[in-house]
């Protein structure tokens, strides 16, 4: 029952950082080193951020920012908003990201098509990242999307690894910029520097140029920041955690005090044969630890068959949800056990160092 306890403090554990885990995993696989995304000053969310043409144009010509093979430049004005897409058992719908670029932005990206095509611009197409199209009915390929101000054809199904491109739906930029009354305001730019060294300079270059008044991040950095959606979950696990924890290492050492108990004559047996305090204080220990460690196990082989499920979560930067795989791995299945050790030590430390204080007379009179 003492395993059973701490098994489940340690699966609750588990549990909450494998969920973190594959959402920092989704966020940091979506960033590229050589990406720089400019804002409008002061903006951290492409959702809020305005930018216009005008700015575009001057951003895209600075130095350092790579180009394509016709000699133009890896940058892709975007526009980004959120449309409700309704789903089976849940009528209201959810939030989805859509993302109006260029194809340079779909370049840039590097994504692979699970199925069909890339829209063309100009027309009214949209591709549909691949747990989108697993989660909702009327985002199958051939079917047709409404929003904005009319039906959107679904033409392809991009598959975004471990990314959250996999909870976006991406279409051509102007014609969702005039779908949603945008024109000549869009979110953002992302560019793509030549090198790490250009990638570095280039915020501060466009930060100092008073013509722009924007603000400039890493892809990296940006995505990084949206982590902070699973601070709360991640607080109240643990939370969690410390409260049963604290009860799994009352429990450990409710059953180490019995051991010690009931083995008193083997203590006094023990030291008359020789065994010192030390050593008596250290096997007790090591029980409950071994105790403890047979709790953790148990968590880890419950909790493994959650890894790569497949979760959402409510995202507080684009509110909207991302997609997301539990990622159960060996650094958080470490990091159980290591908790499990240490309940078990909290719990066995002072029930060992009772046995190792026992008087040999007295532990032998003991029945």
């Amino acid at each position: 029952m003492t395993a059973a306890g701490i098994a489940i403090t340690v699966a609750v554990l588990l549990t909450v950082l494998g969920l973190v885990a594959g959402l920092t995993t989704a966020f940091k696989t979506s960033g590229d080193p050589l990406h720089v995304l400019v804002l409008r000053k002061g903006g951290n969310a492409e959702l809020t951020s305005l930018l216009t043409q005008e700015q575009f144009q001057i951003v895209k010509n600075f130095p350092g920012i790579a180009k394509d093979a016709h000699g133009l430049p890896l940058a892709s004005l975007e526009v980004v908003s959120i449309i409700n897409l309704a789903q089976p058992g849940n009528p209201d719908g959810s939030n989805v990201t859509l993302r109006g670029l260029s194809q340079a932005g779909i370049e840039m990206r590097h994504l692979k098509l699970a199925a069909g095509r890339w829209f063309l611009p100009g027309h009214r197409e949209v591709v549909v990242g691949k747990a989108i199209a697993e989660k909702y009915a009327a985002a199958q390929l051939g079917k047709q999307l409404r929003f904005g101000k009319g039906y959107w054809t679904v033409v392809g199904v991009m598959d975004g690894g471990s990314s959250a491109f996999n909870s976006e739906v991406w279409a051509d930029g102007p014609e969702v910029a005039a779908d949603f009354n945008r024109p000549t305001t869009y979110s953002s730019a992302l560019l793509q520097a030549t090198d790490e060294i250009a990638a570095a300079a280039l915020p501060n270059a466009l930060q100092s140029d008073r013509r722009l008044n924007v603000t400039v991040l890493s892809e990296q950095q940006y995505y990084d920041a949206q982590t902070v959606s699973a601070a709360p979950i991640k607080f109240l696990g643990l939370f969690c955690c410390i409260i049963m924890g604290v009860g799994s290492c009352f429990a450990a050492m409710n059953t180490m005090y019995a051991a010690v108990a009931r083995r008193a004559r083997e203590i006094g047996t023990l030291r008359v044969l020789g065994f010192t305090r030390k050593s008596i204080l250290f096997s007790f220990f090591v029980e409950s630890l071994l105790l403890s460690l047979v709790g953790g196990a148990l968590a880890c082989l419950v909790t493994f068959p959650l890894n790569h499920v497949n979760a959402a979560l409510g995202n507080f930067v684009t509110f909207s949800e991302t997609d997301f795989h539990f990622r159960i791995g060996p650094m958080v299945m470490l990091t159980g056990l290591m908790v499990s050790l240490l309940l078990g030590a909290l719990g066995g430390l002072l029930p060992a160092w009772q046995a190792g204080k026992k008087e040999i007379l007295s532990a032998l009179r003991e029945i």
